[in-house]
């Protein structure tokens, strides 16, 4: 069969390529075509165009680029059209990959589609859900709470696990390997600083992270930082990170950024996927997140929850700290990371989340790129 798929920012890139491995299993004679990254043209996907240019996120950040994305929505369309094949597949980035299946779904109506992750309606715009099932079939759900969300707005869904749960994280001796690399000692605790994977999302939380380092440098001066990075915002990185004072060790490389997982002993991160990550490699941590001010009061007026971590809706605590918006400031972030990096109660109780977290996110389960391609080839072939 032919499958064409729809990545927007690295995290989908990453489903996407497992996502590709487990119908090729089930189908050895399958296709694909669509958008990805390095991790889906790595499973043989020739990308349309480069990925990174759908990686935006916030109403401030895509409205300078929204002639050009509504140009690439077309292009993208036109392709399924063209190709004809036998589902569409977005992943993720829904403001993208919605558009693309509502005009699919206006010139064939007869084409399967699936959306793989489901829309954060727990959180806010709870219509979107209904909206969404106006041009999709069927929802591959990572999150175990999602399925019944999805059902009542009128679309099939799968939990299918989450990628993070499942994966093979570094051990000690990687851990200890990548300190030695860096000349870091072995008793120096080591921060992760994770300021996000888009460019918009660095630009704006680079300095405050920064500056929440050197405030915890100040009192703990032994720590160092580790900033690990995706191609997209790499060069970025580097150029940012040589004007600050706490002169982080950039990492680009999976396999180092593994083992800079394995030797990390705390973690300051943009909300999103990479909380999952931290968790998956039982990292304690501080979320911080911000958007341009228009997005922020649009989002502040809609949000239907008092959490965004992922941690902690997941396994139902509050154990990671986060500060959101106006709230995201280096003070408070230092102050958390501090507590987070010395009080053992603070730490076992974030410990716990993480390991409950995993568990229901399907730990010792199938693969959940696996489980995503059954439940792919289910809505193929199963009634509309």
């Amino acid at each position: 069969m032919k499958y064409f798929l729809i990545a927007g920012e690295p995290s989908g890139d990453q489903l996407g390529m497992s996502l590709m491995q487990g119908l090729r299993q089930l189908d050895p004679q399958a296709g694909f075509l669509g958008v990805g990254g390095e991790a889906m043209t790595g499973q043989g996907l020739q990308s349309l165009f480069p990925m990174d240019e759908l990686s935006l996120m916030g109403i401030w950040e895509v409205l300078p680029k929204y002639r050009h994305l509504k140009r690439r929505i077309a292009q993208t369309a036109q392709a399924v059209i063209d190709a004809s094949p036998d589902v569409l597949i977005g992943i993720d980035s829904p403001d993208f990959c919605l558009r693309v299946a509502r005009l699919v779904r206006a010139r064939r109506p007869d084409l399967r589609t699936v959306h793989y992750v489901a829309p954060s309606v727990w959180a806010w715009r709870p219509k979107r859900a209904v909206k969404m099932a106006q041009v999709i079939d069927h929802v591959l759900a990572i999150l175990p709470f999602e399925p019944p969300l999805m059902q009542a707005a009128g679309m099939t869904c799968d939990f299918v696990g989450h990628p993070v749960a499942t994966a093979e994280v570094a051990g000690p001796d990687e851990g200890a390997l990548f300190r030695n690399a860096h000349g870091i000692a072995p008793d120096a605790p080591v921060v992760l600083c994770l300021p996000g994977s888009r460019r918009s999302e660095v630009s704006r939380l680079g300095s405050r992270f920064d500056e929440a380092l050197m405030r915890l440098r100040d009192r703990v001066p032994e720590i160092r930082v580790v900033l690990p990075t995706v191609p997209g915002v790499a060069q970025m990185v580097r150029d940012m990170t040589r004007r600050w004072p706490t002169a982080p060790i950039v990492i680009e490389e999976p396999d180092e950024k593994r083992a800079a997982f394995a030797a990390a002993d705390l973690a300051l991160a943009a909300s999103g996927t990479v909380s999952l990550e931290l968790a998956a490699n039982r990292i304690p941590m501080v979320i911080g997140y911000d958007m341009a001010p228009l997005s922020r009061v649009i989002v502040g007026l809609l949000l239907r929850t008092d959490t965004v971590t992922l941690v902690n809706l997941v396994s139902d605590t509050r154990a990671v700290p986060e500060f959101l918006g106006r709230n995201c400031q280096p003070g408070p972030l230092a102050q958390a990371l501090q507590t987070a990096l010395e009080d053992p109660l603070a730490r076992k109780a974030q410990l716990d989340a993480m390991d409950l977290t995993m568990d229901r996110l399907g730990k010792g389960g199938e693969a959940p790129g696996l489980r995503a391609a059954r439940s792919v080839m289910g809505a193929i072939t199963g009634p509309r």
